[in-house]
Parts: structure tokens; C-alpha cells; sequence
């Protein structure tokens, strides 16, 4: 069904009112079309759009549009329209694909890295794509100022590239330098990266028009989230641009009709904030929706009978129970089998994650290099539990266990719901649980990531490519607010596993870091959740992706 523009104003009361929202030596592009031409050769001949507007509903509005300031997922699904990177996924894995670098050169050394470029693309505003574009995009963010190096704006630059030009962690800087020439840029790092092509297709490493930084983009504001360039003017190269954010009700995007790719069937997508799954679910029977992200696992069958599509991911994420180690007593090792020994995770799973939900023994899915069956176990027994706590005197202490309100994640569908499970059995194991809840957006990633102020905590992560430093590295490679202990052990054999050069040679570092982890115990593993999509009976060509790197480019919607 085509949607008219204004149904978007129906929504009332359900929208959020506040604002939440070893590589191989060379890779071809099989991307359908090279540079401008090709890309005047598909869409309507209009140059894009024709197909009505398309509205669709998260669960949170962004939290910014300059994707270099974001981590989380409702950014990074607008940013995906707007924006593209380097590299890509190819469709339903994963896995790197070209897409604005049409192939690449890896160095034996694995420290310097080619690109070759697509031709003809412009950004947004009419600025060329070229060598000297890509470059300044890698130089901005070597060079963020230290005002901006916290993990609650550049999560993923600190985490991936471990270092700025400045600040505490230069000397670990993974990033050195990049030089254009005429198509090709060449990226030289300081150490090796084995992931670094594969990271590439974050949107985090998205390639921006360095013109409309300069004119409208300040790193060093106050909080670069809320500046006019990262609410107002973001410029990539993506099939959409934006049309207007309305903080609080909606992100509207128009099509990119000069877009160098597949042109968009929609002429406009409205990115809408329905912090509910069953209110979510209410909008897309009333027809006020088109389609909706974290289906709630008490709706899928519900919606499937009355004749709405329902598309799985397959799962590509962790849940976890983070532990604080900066907080006494989590540091004594005593404390944290205890919780883990205290938690029946099958019943955490059936009170609040969908069919299909798997329980996770380590940080990451079976499907990422380095899994192993080799690791620690902590199987439920309260008795074991209440035995530990007692060994550890701390039988009754208080512990402050953090979750979040007014959000679902891809990892997290319904987060109160886990909290009340496992807060009951950490009490029966002889826990006193203080519950602390904050929003999603702005106060819970900022408390957990960004203070020492928090307990234990519900959290966790939807891999973004398929490599074991973007799950264990990303935790547990430097030390971080979030867990508050330093293992410099640890971080060692991370930093060694992921230097080194081939798969081939990581699988065995990487197993033998699961078991250390496990042994360790910085937090609980507790699911991989099966995540869900629901769509109108109109709705066509939506690509489904683990990582959630879905474009709506080729999306279709009929009457």
C-alpha cells in the first residue's frame, strides 16, 4: 500500500516525545554497475523515487546523524541510507563487499592497504568522491579532538583504531596515515589489523562530504551529537538524503535521484520512534505503519495470522550481564561465579526472548571464528551460589543492578522482562538487588560506558562483521568504564590475536581467549536472540541482513 505523507501525524501518543531515536590480497567488486553511468541506468526515469512514501517505526529516534558520533543501531539504520563506506556486507551475511572502493591490495607486511575507487560518485551536495575525500575522512578521525575521544561519541573509532593523534592512547594509535593519488587512496597502519577491511563496513567509518564538515560540522562542540551538521546537513553518498529530522516525531529522507547505484522505488522514507514493541505492533494493524524493527516475541504469531510478513535475521549478537569490577564486592572473582551459578538462563530466555533464541556460553555466536565448546561452564545452582557468596562474605551486600527503560534491542526485546527474571534469582541465591532503571537515550549507554557509576548491567551487542575482535576486542580489549577491571594479560593476547595476519592463525588464539574470558568472568553470556521484522503485505525487496545492514533502496510498496 502506498502511504500518504501525512498518515505519519496519526501516530499521536505512540511516538516517543522526547528525543531517543586474514584477508585475501585483492577483492573485485560484483556490485551491479560501476560509477555514474551505470547508475543512470536503473530507477524510474525520473531519476529515482515513483513509489509513494514508506514509513517505518524503531524503537528509539536516533541519537545523531554524523554516524562517526554513534553506536547505536536506530543511528546507524538512518545512517545507513544517507551514507556508505569503503566497504560493505554482501547481502544476508556478514561478510566485507566492496562498495565505494571497488577493490583492494593488501600489503604482505597486512599494514598497507589500496583502494581502488569507484568512479563519477558525488556526494550530496555536488562534492566530488575521490582520493583526496576519502582521505580526509580517515584524517578527521585520526584527528578527533580529545573533547570527543570519550567511548559514549567515538565508540567504535576508540575501540577498533585504539588511538587518536592525541590523547591518553595515542602511542597505541592503530591508524597512521593515507595518501591519495589519481582513483586510489593507500591507508598505512602503525600495526597490523586483520579485521580492518572488515570494520570498514561500519557506518561509523562512513564517508562524509568533507565540504559540508568544514562549512557545518564542529568535532570540538560542546557535544558534536547536537551540532547543525549532525541534526541538519549530513552528506554522504547514499540513495536518500535528508529531508528533515522533527526531533521527538520523525526522520524524513527523500531519494537521492543522482545516487551512483540502484536508485530508490520510494520517493520518501520516514523513520519513525515507537519505543513499545506491542505499541509497534498496534501501528502497523492500524495501518499507520508500513513496517517495524524487534518484533515482540508475544506478536509474531498474532501478526503472521492476520496476514503481515514476518522476517527473521538470523541471530549475529550476544545479551550479557555486564559486571562492574570497579564496585566491591564484584571484584572478588567469589562474587561473580555466584551470579553466574544464581541464573537459570532457559527460564530467562522463555519469560522474554523469542522462539528460536539460543543460550550463549561465550561472548559471541557459534558462527564467529574462534567459538569453541572448550570453555568454562557455569551451570544454574543457587545452592553453589549462596555457597560462593558466603566463602566471599558477602552474603546479603547490596549490589546495584542497572537496565534500561524505553528501548528494545536486536539482543534485548524486552529488557524489563529479563531484569525481573534474573533479579529474582539472584535474590533467591541470596542476593539484595538495588534496581536502578534509566532511559535508553540519553542517560543508560552514557552511565554504562561512559562512568564508573553502575553495578551490575543488561547489555549487548549485534556484531558487525564476522571477526572475533568484533566481539571479544570491542569488550574486552583496553580497559573501560563499562567493566572496571585491568587485565593486562588479557588485553595482550586480544591485541596479539588480532595483529595477527591469517584466519588460519587467529582460530586458535581466539579459542584459547573464550576460555581465558570464561575463566575470568567479567560478566555473564546469557543469549543470542533470534531478532524479527513485521511488514504490510505491500511491502517487497527488503533485504534482510545479521548485521542489519539493510538499505531501503530496494524497497517496494503497492497498493
Amino acid at each position: 500500500m502506498k502511504t500518504s505523507k501525512n498518515r505519519r501525524w496519526r501516530l499521536g501518543a505512540a511516538l516517543l516525545t522526547t528525543a531517543c531515536l586474514g584477508l585475501t590480497a585483492c577483492a573485485e567488486s560484483d556490485r551491479g554497475g560501476s560509477g555514474s553511468d551505470s547508475g543512470s541506468d536503473s530507477g524510474s526515469d525520473s531519476g529515482g523515487g515513483g513509489g509513494g512514501t514508506m514509513v517505518f517505526a524503531g524503537s528509539a529516534e536516533p541519537v545523531t546523524l554524523d554516524p562517526f558520533f554513534a553506536s547505536d543501531g536506530e543511528s546507524f539504520r538512518v545512517a545507513r541510507q544517507i551514507f556508505e563506506g569503503l566497504v560493505g556486507t554482501e547481502p544476508g551475511t556478514a561478510n566485507p563487499a566492496p562498495l565505494l572502493a571497488k577493490s583492494w591490495t593488501v600489503s604482505e607486511d597486512a599494514l598497507t592497504y589500496e583502494f581502488e575507487l569507484e568512479d563519477g560518485v558525488k556526494f550530496h551536495d555536488g562534492t566530488d568522491f575521490d582520493a583526496e575525500a576519502v582521505c580526509a575522512n580517515f584524517d578527521r578521525w585520526y584527528n578527533a579532538p580529545e573533547s570527543a575521544q570519550s567511548p559514549d561519541l567515538t565508540y567504535y573509532y576508540g575501540s577498533l583504531m585504539r588511538g587518536f593523534a592525541t590523547g591518553p592512547n595515542a602511542d597505541a594509535a592503530v591508524y597512521e596515515s593515507c595518501t591519495p593519488a589519481e582513483g586510489t587512496a593507500t591507508v598505512k597502519l602503525a600495526k597490523p589489523f586483520a579485521g580492518f577491511v572488515s570494520a570498514l563496513s561500519l557506518p561509523a567509518f562512513s564517508m562524509q562530504s568533507p565540504s559540508a564538515l568544514e562549512e557545518f560540522q564542529d568535532d570540538a562542540a560542546e557535544n558534536p551529537t547536537t551540532t547543525e551538521y549532525s541534526t541538519a546537513q549530513p552528506t554522504g553518498t547514499g540513495p536518500f538524503m535528508l529531508d528533515a529530522w522533527e526531533r521527538g516525531d520523525s526522520v524524513t529522507l527523500k531519494a537521492n535521484p543522482d545516487y551512483w547505484g540502484e536508485k530508490a522505488s520510494l520517493d520518501s522514507l520516514v523513520f519513525v520512534a515507537i519505543d513499545e514493541p506491542k505499541a509497534r505492533a498496534d501501528a502497523l494493524e492500524n495501518g499507520e505503519v508500513d513496517g517495524f524493527d524487534l518484533v515482540g516475541p508475544a506478536d509474531i504469531a498474532p501478526l503472521e495470522e492476520a496476514g503481515f510478513q514476518i522476517v527473521n535475521r538470523d541471530p549475529f549478537n550476544i545479551l550479557y550481564l555486564g559486571i562492574n569490577q570497579a564496585v566491591k564486592p564484584l571484584d572478588d572473582i567469589r562474587v561473580r561465579q555466584a551470579i553466574a551459578h544464581a541464573i537459570d538462563k532457559q527460564k530467562v530466555a522463555d519469560a522474554s526472548m523469542p522462539e528460536g533464541t539460543k543460550l550463549a556460553d561465550e561472548f559471541m555466536p557459534d558462527l564467529v571464528n574462534g567459538w569453541t565448546e572448550d570453555v568454562t561452564k557455569y551451570e544454574y545452582d543457587p545452592d553453589k551460589a549462596r555457597d560462593l557468596l558466603e566463602e566471599a562474605g558477602a552474603t546479603g551486600t547490596t549490589i546495584e543492578f542497572n537496565y534500561p527503560s524505553g528501548v528494545s534491542r536486536p539482543y534485548m526485546p524486552a529488557p524489563e522482562d529479563t531484569f525481573n527474571v534474573i533479579r529474582s534469582q539472584l535474590e533467591a541465591a541470596g542476593f539484595t538487588i538495588k534496581p536502578t532503571s534509566d532511559r535508553w537515550d540519553p542517560d543508560y549507554l552514557a552511565k554504562i560506558q561512559g562512568t564508573p557509576k553502575h553495578g551490575i548491567h543488561l547489555l549487548g551487542w549485534t556484531g558487525d562483521y564476522n571477526d572475533a575482535d568484533n566481539f571479544l576486542g570491542v569488550f574486552f580489549g583496553q580497559k573501560s568504564f563499562e567493566w572496571g577491571f585491568e587485565n593486562k594479560e588479557l588485553f595482550t593476547a586480544l591485541d596479539e590475536a588480532r595483529a595477527l595476519p591469517t584466519v588460519e592463525e587467529q582460530t586458535p588464539a581466539y579459542e584459547a581467549i573464550n576460555e581465558q574470558i570464561m575463566e575470568y568472568l567479567p560478566g555473564i553470556p546469557l543469549a543470542h536472540p533470534v531478532p524479527s521484522l513485521a511488514f504490510a503485505a505491500g511491502v517487497s525487496g527488503f533485504q534482510p541482513s545479521p548485521v542489519q545492514d539493510e538499505v531501503f533502496n530496494t524497497v517496494t510498496i503497492e497498493e
